[in-house]
């Protein structure tokens, strides 16, 4: 007979779709704006939702089996730290992320995981007819979601960035793939002398202005729309990509970091920010591999281990990176190279 601890952590594991959705309803609805700071009954939160009282009790009590809401001795709900997270206002939210990962539009293509692990491609395209990124060009709608679930996912990056590089010693950072400059910003904010390029295209670059603008450094900033794939700007001493080359597979990130090298003086450095498995299987980092598969069924990208750094780094005209790990979520690292010597 199957050990119960077996069969209950299987259980556990395959109910992570609704696990996911009931966070999704939360955010959608707004329940944690709803609760604010203090207690509230499902029907008090009902009435303020407008939504049904009794499916909204149960809404409630799942989010409190999760350990994000708890109830009280009165029956009444209060908000957990960690549900706070939900607070799509508040500081660190990751409600935009939430939003995002339990949307059709990222969920679908799971649908076809088995394919995409027979045939190495991603399944995006069998259900929505173009590629991820092809389609938020032609949805506005879902391409503001995922510009917000980027941004929301980058507010963190730019505070601990500036205290764990040293950015002084440059005078012009070039952001491949920046998005709405988040974390230039930051880098921007941090360090006076420097000077930001941001390369994205129009609709990934949307919110820049105004994102440095309300940084106060829209006069050392630069936009400049494009395709990576195409060229990168020249003039940057250092040359950054955040959580952009595992988006797509080994001959396109080569490709990218090729056009980077180019664009490059052969004093110039090269800053990828972005998740490093580990050589071997480490359970506690689920997470990561996780997203390893939502980079196959969603971009047909991949998350990489430090060697697949060292080999993208040394076939795209760069020296073997060395890689120092951030505080952030995610296992996060800074991996650093320069030209390599012709």
């Amino acid at each position: 007979m199957p050990d119960p601890e077996d069969i209950k952590h299987v259980v556990r594991s395959f109910f992570g779709v609704p696990t996911a959705h009931t966070l999704g309803a939360a955010v959608r609805l707004g329940v944690v704006e709803a609760i604010g700071e203090g207690e509230a009954t499902a029907a008090e939160v009902a009435a303020s939702l407008g939504t049904h009282p009794g499916a909204t009790l149960r809404l409630l009590r799942a989010l409190a089996a999760l350990s994000l809401l708890e109830e009280t001795d009165s029956g009444a709900f209060r908000t957990t730290s960690a549900g706070s997270l939900l607070h799509s206002g508040r500081p660190g939210s990751v409600a935009s992320v939430v939003r995002l990962f339990t949307d059709s539009v990222t969920v679908r293509s799971w649908e076809g995981l088995a394919d995409s692990v027979r045939t190495g491609e991603a399944a995006f395209p069998d259900y929505f007819g173009k590629s991820f990124f092809e389609y938020l060009q032609e949805h506005p709608e879902s391409a503001a979601d995922f510009n917000a679930a980027m941004s929301e996912g980058s507010h963190m990056a730019a505070q601990v960035l500036p205290q764990h590089y040293d950015f002084g010693r440059f005078a012009t950072v070039v952001d491949v793939g920046g998005g709405d400059g988040t974390v230039l910003a930051g880098l921007l904010r941090n360090n006076p002398q420097l000077r930001g390029v941001l390369l994205d295209t129009d609709q990934g670059a949307a919110r820049a202005a105004e994102v440095m603008r309300q940084a106060g450094v829209e006069d050392r900033f630069t936009a400049s729309s494009g395709d990576f794939f195409a060229s990168v700007p020249e003039g940057g001493d250092l040359y950054m990509l955040k959580a952009v080359l595992h988006d797509w597979n080994d001959e396109q990130a080569i490709t990218i970091l090729r056009n980077v090298r180019q664009a490059m003086a052969e004093d110039g450095r090269l800053l990828i920010v972005e998740s490093v498995l580990p050589a071997r299987v480490d359970p506690k980092q689920r997470g990561a591999y996780l997203s390893d598969l939502n980079m196959l069924v969603n971009h047909g990208g991949l998350e990489r281990t430090a060697d697949d750094f060292r080999v993208l780094c040394e076939k795209a005209g760069f020296t073997a990176p060395t890689l120092r790990q951030l505080p952030l979520p995610g296992e996060i690292f800074l991996i650093e190279a320069g030209p390599a010597a012709v």
